[in-house]
């Protein structure tokens, strides 16, 4: 039967086009901080014109669609003002699974309305239902296992003998339900199939570990769009599906290109296997003896006349909101000569562009974000390179140490440079939970303190000097 439009399809087709379009600029702006405000704005107009496009189309009652995006942004508005941006992890591990879930909730409630007209649903739609059901369960789940492990509630991994073969139990039947979804049309196979989704993606997320929880959002992030792409096939909505599908593709390709950033396997990604697991040296036959401590006034003396300074931020920086005071350290050395550059690793912190956004809020030019691969041939030459609160993207054993769990992971190599100074409150390990032999090293000495308060004492002892 053919879909009635309550304006010329021409019109709405036209329209979902001109949306697909401000999509494709958004992400494309989205992918230099210069332009991301602007692809932000391109996007949510799009979002905007499509709403719009498909509620005059539809016929349907905006008063209910009004109230629905008046609560969402109460809530958005009240979560962007307080969420604080180490937060910002869990908050986008969250709206990976609000997507899922509600695609889940769109594809379920459309299937039980045509079956309770007495409709039969044509083969694209159950398996497109199967899909939403499939992917945005595992989407739902495994998002909120990743905030749990985010913000630290779930501390422990677990991980068992069987597991793998039990996702493949669970995936065959999450399949056959399909089958008999196709089939037979009945509604209860699609909530089995949900509820299947659910375990799965609880499975493949509570064995990873902390270390490797970037690359998980980026996968689940791409989750989340092939999700609301399934669902676009069950409503027949083009947008939804072009929408979809672009969060599907880039989201693959932000995790494949993590996965090369982290030296993981998107394969192991994919099925919930991350990391060797070997045992590795403890903190005590790592530091004992060899650790030697600083306080500002001597890093000021050290920092006196130097030409190149690199600056590594980390988790750290983000924890004890350093970045205008780490912004005011780099303005103090280039007043004095200095070159100061700030060299970022692609995993740092807990998500994707974790420090180029703390960055960027501290008003730092963009062109002294320096990427990993472009800083590392020229690290020999830096006179001193000032680690905050960075870890496990500067151990060097992910170089030396091939049963580490971080074994083979590119990391910026700071050990290299004549002078390190690492500002950490203690020698606590990073995500991975392995010490860091950086620590240790003769050319490093280590700053302890919390973040702000020290770069503030550090930049008080330079003013002074």
């Amino acid at each position: 039967m053919k879909e009635e439009f309550f304006i010329p399809e021409a019109y709405v087709n036209l329209a979902y086009l001109l949306a697909a379009c401000l999509f494709i600029l958004g992400l494309k702006g989205l992918g230099h901080p210069r332009t991301a405000v602007r692809g932000n704005l391109l996007g949510a107009l799009g979002m905007f014109i499509a709403i719009v496009v498909t509620l005059l189309a539809k016929g349907l009652g905006y008063q209910y669609v009004a109230i629905g995006i008046a609560i969402g942004a109460l809530i958005g508005a009240v979560a962007a003002l307080r969420v604080q941006m180490t937060a910002m992890p869990e908050m986008v591990a969250l709206f990976n699974g609000f997507g899922g879930i509600a695609s889940v909730l769109v594809a379920g409630a459309v299937l039980t309305a045509t079956l309770g007209r007495g409709l039969a649903p044509g083969v694209q739609m159950t398996v497109a239902t199967a899909a939403s059901g499939l992917i945005g369960g595992v989407t739902f789940s495994g998002s909120i296992v990743a905030f749990l492990k985010l913000s630290e509630k779930m501390r422990r991994n677990i991980n068992f003998s069987g597991k793998q073969a039990l996702n493949g139990l669970l995936g065959l039947a999450a399949v056959a339900c399909t089958v008999w979804l196709v089939t037979g049309n009945v509604a209860p196979a699609y909530w089995i199939i949900v509820a299947l989704a659910l375990v799965i993606g609880i499975l493949l997320t509570v064995g990873i570990g902390g270390a490797d929880m970037p690359v998980v959002i980026a996968l689940l992030n791409s989750y989340s769009g092939l999700a609301a792409a399934a669902t676009g096939f069950v409503l027949n909505n083009n947008v939804l599906i072009i929408a979809g599908s672009l969060v599907g593709a880039s989201g693959i390709i932000l995790t494949k290109i993590m996965c090369v950033a982290m030296n993981r396997s998107l394969n192991n990604v994919l099925f919930g296997v991350m990391g060797p697991t070997a045992e590795t040296a403890s903190a005590d036959e790592v530091y004992a003896g060899k650790v030697k401590a600083t306080s500002p006034e001597e890093v000021a003396m050290i920092l006196d006349g130097v030409q190149r300074v690199v600056i590594v931020p980390g988790y750290g920086m983000a924890v004890a909101q350093a970045q205008h005071v780490v912004r005011d350290l780099a303005n103090i050395l280039e007043s004095k000569g200095a070159t100061v550059e700030y060299a970022i690793h692609p995993v740092a912190g807990r998500m994707p562009g974790h420090m180029n956004v703390l960055l960027a809020e501290a008003d730092v030019p963009y062109d002294k974000l320096i990427e990993m691969d472009d800083i590392n041939p020229t690290m020999d030459t830096v006179d001193v390179c000032i680690v905050i609160g960075a870890n496990d993207v500067v151990n060097p054993v992910a170089r030396t140490d091939p049963q580490s769990p971080i074994a083979g992971m590119p990391i910026i190599d700071v050990d290299r440079a004549r002078t390190v100074i690492v500002v950490k409150r203690s020698l606590s390990p990073g995500f991975a939970g392995i010490p860091n032999p950086l620590f240790a090293m003769d050319n490093a000495l280590m700053m302890f303190g919390d973040g702000k308060k020290a770069m503030m004492e550090l930049n008080a002892a330079l003013k002074e000097g």
